[in-house]
């Protein structure tokens, strides 16, 4: 079975068991749990979940409009049919000065890919979305904020960090998006992809979520192979990438949990 599953099963189980309940600011009650750790070694497997569907290729548009367009104009995820932040979107069409506007302010992508291609031993590699002075003016502050970068031996790893993580919807897009991402970076600076690293500080289920996930505990054995991801090897430079140059082979799954987003 996936090594997503199994690490990913076993967070969802922990805190089901374990977890802390309490309110929160979208008023629907969670049970959480802090800083809670999947890693996978993606020369191993690609890590998305098979025991209910993952919208991959949602996934990797979404990446494409925060890394590659560095866009906060919700209009042009609409114009690729993707509709995951259309309750964030403001009378001005965007989501204010979060995510993509904050990799664009600093020119954060050309700065790691420079640097590892340049300067592959630094340990500052670091893109941060979580930028004080513009919080203010964000109509949802970064929940997946930031990713630490290290080179060694011909692989690149990454570490995901997310101050917030709703493990029934957004945990497991998270982590195959960004799994998908050190592929797509690991081949356009000429390494190989090697850790990858999902750090969660409130690891949460809503109470809305609690039956799906019971759910899918019980898909637990039943669950399958991993997919092989594929990149479009003719593709050199990030900015080139489109969303069919980033593909699942075999990807195969127990079908999807519908679960209703927490605004």
């Amino acid at each position: 079975m996936s090594l997503a599953d199994t690490q990913y099963l076993n967070i969802v189980e922990n805190i089901l068991n374990n977890g802390i309940y309490g309110q929160n600011r979208t008023g629907v009650a969670t049970y959480k749990l802090p800083q809670q750790i999947m890693q996978f070694d993606l020369q191993q497997e690609f890590p998305i979940l098979t025991t209910k569907f993952v919208a991959f290729k949602t996934a990797i548009k979404e990446l494409l409009w925060i890394w590659q367009m560095q866009s906060n104009d919700v209009r042009k995820l609409q114009d690729m049919n993707v509709r995951v932040w259309d309750e964030w979107m403001r009378e001005d069409g965007t989501i204010g000065k979060a995510y993509g506007y904050q990799i664009a302010k600093y020119k954060q992508l050309d700065n790691l890919i420079r640097t590892i291609k340049e300067d592959p031993d630094s340990r500052r590699m670091i893109v941060t979305l979580w930028n004080i002075e513009d919080l203010s003016d964000m109509a949802l502050q970064p929940c997946a904020y930031e990713t630490l970068w290290d080179v060694g031996d011909g692989y690149l790893n990454c570490m995901l960090v997310q101050r917030s993580g709703d493990m029934g919807l957004g945990i497991p897009f998270n982590t195959a998006q960004y799994a998908a991402l050190v592929h797509m970076i690991a081949h356009v600076t000429g390494l190989k992809p090697g850790k990858f690293t999902h750090v969660i500080n409130n690891a949460h289920i809503y109470e809305n979520h609690i039956e799906q996930l019971r759910e899918q505990l019980e898909r637990r054995n039943q669950a399958l192979p991993a997919p092989t991801i594929h990149i479009n090897r003719d593709v050199t430079d990030f900015y080139d990438f489109k969303p069919e140059d980033i593909t699942l082979e075999g990807y195969e799954h127990l079908g999807k949990l519908a679960m209703t987003v927490a605004v």
